[in-house]
């Protein structure tokens, strides 16, 4: 089966999610050995990052990104800008203008920084590719962090806070219900009992409801 597909024995078994190049020679890759040891530390999703490594756009990333690094383009940044100055000093010479002279400021404003130009296009890539990334994972069971016990505090806390009483009967009836109890359903006795228990409990001195008073 291995021959027929043309993959290794230990992808068809599962043992490796690499099909085509299960046993790459480190040095074909040309990682350092830093690279190496965090990619093997589990400090890092490695996964993640070979999902951000072959987007589409990310060769894109890499090539603005040797620009910058490399200073390519900064003599041309420099020429450019210097160009502007130029003739933003001759309009200053020959005419005189005030300082809120329209093409005295759109002189000004089409020179170029060049650490400004590579952050917006490399953070706009950037954005693509982790939006795009995002998209795709958006239906995953294990992408979004499990909200429904928040909801069920929401839903807990709006119940809690229809009984009737005092803060303390409020406070009382949230714990029960956290607790599966049902507040309604006590004995007047057995609710005195619990809320003397509650106003003796850290959580509930320190909590707002313990300073406050229901209208």
């Amino acid at each position: 089966m291995a021959k027929f597909y043309g993959v290794s024995t230990d992808y068809l078994l599962c043992l490796t999610e690499n099909r085509n190049y299960p046993d790459t020679e480190l040095t074909e890759l040309h990682l350092s050995d830093s690279m190496v040891e965090l990619l093997k530390s589990g400090r890092i999703n490695n996964r993640l990052l070979c999902e951000i490594a072959t987007h589409e756009d990310f060769v894109t990333l890499m090539t603005d990104t040797e620009i910058y690094v490399d200073g390519v383009a900064t003599s041309h940044f420099q020429n450019f800008n210097s160009l502007l100055e130029v003739l933003r000093e001759q309009v200053l010479s020959q005419y005189q203008p005030v300082e809120e002279d329209t093409a005295l400021k759109a002189l000004e404003a089409m020179q170029i920084q060049e650490e400004n130009y590579f952050y917006q296009v490399t953070h706009r890539t950037w954005n693509t590719i982790l939006h795009a990334i995002r998209e795709a994972h958006k239906d995953d069971t294990d992408s979004a962090p499990d909200d429904s016990n928040a909801m069920k505090l929401i839903k807990d806390a709006k119940k809690a806070l229809a009984v009737p009483g005092s803060c303390l009967d409020v406070f009382t009836a949230l714990i029960c219900t956290q607790l599966q109890i049902w507040y309604e359903k006590l004995s007047e006795q057995e609710r005195t009992v619990l809320k003397n228990v509650m106003k003796k409990t850290p959580a509930y001195k320190d909590s707002p409801l313990s300073r406050m008073k229901r209208r």
